[in-house]
């Protein structure tokens, strides 16, 4: 093959790659207001993890599909119940950008402000700990017998003696 063929050859391959992608931002960029705020509230369910109205996966036909039928429910009547039951029923409850403020997945939205608080509450706990004196008074021994000032003086001058430089 000569270099004029694959070049040709290549520059073909890299427009045919490109063309999904500019057929999923075409779609994307005909939504309506209503159609953007509605997708927006579920996923791609392609696996790039990326909201419906946002997703920038190249050569996403999934997006395109779902976008196509979220724009012909919208434009059809149906109501955002409607069109979520539907994506709900296809695609199961991971379409959700979201988890719903509402049963079960209330936990989802609790529990950051359940761990924030018991952690508060344990970093709080373990710094006044930390500050309470260590100290510990020890009781006098029965009948240990007291040491004289004159015993403690001669111990404090031999320390002296032996930790001069």
């Amino acid at each position: 093959m000569t270099n004029s063929r694959r070049f040709f050859a290549v520059a073909a391959l890299v427009a045919m790659a490109g063309v999904p992608l500019f057929l999923v931002q075409a779609v994307a960029q005909q939504l309506s207001d209503r159609e953007k705020q509605i997708g927006g509230k579920f996923m791609c369910m392609c696996g790039c993890s990326q909201v419906l109205t946002q997703c920038n996966h190249v050569g996403c036909m999934t997006s395109a599909a779902m976008l196509k039928e979220l724009s012909d429910s919208v434009r059809g009547g149906k109501s955002e119940d409607a069109i979520t039951q539907m994506l709900v029923q296809e695609f199961g409850t991971k379409v959700y950008a979201e988890p719903p403020k509402s049963g079960f997945s209330l936990v989802a939205w609790a529990m950051p402000t359940v761990y924030l608080v018991i952690g508060t509450v344990l970093v709080v706990f373990v710094i006044s700990r930390w500050r309470k004196p260590a100290v510990h008074k020890v009781a006098p021994a029965g009948n240990a017998p007291e040491v004289s000032s004159e015993l403690l003086e001669r111990a404090r001058a031999q320390a002296a003696r032996e930790t001069e430089d």
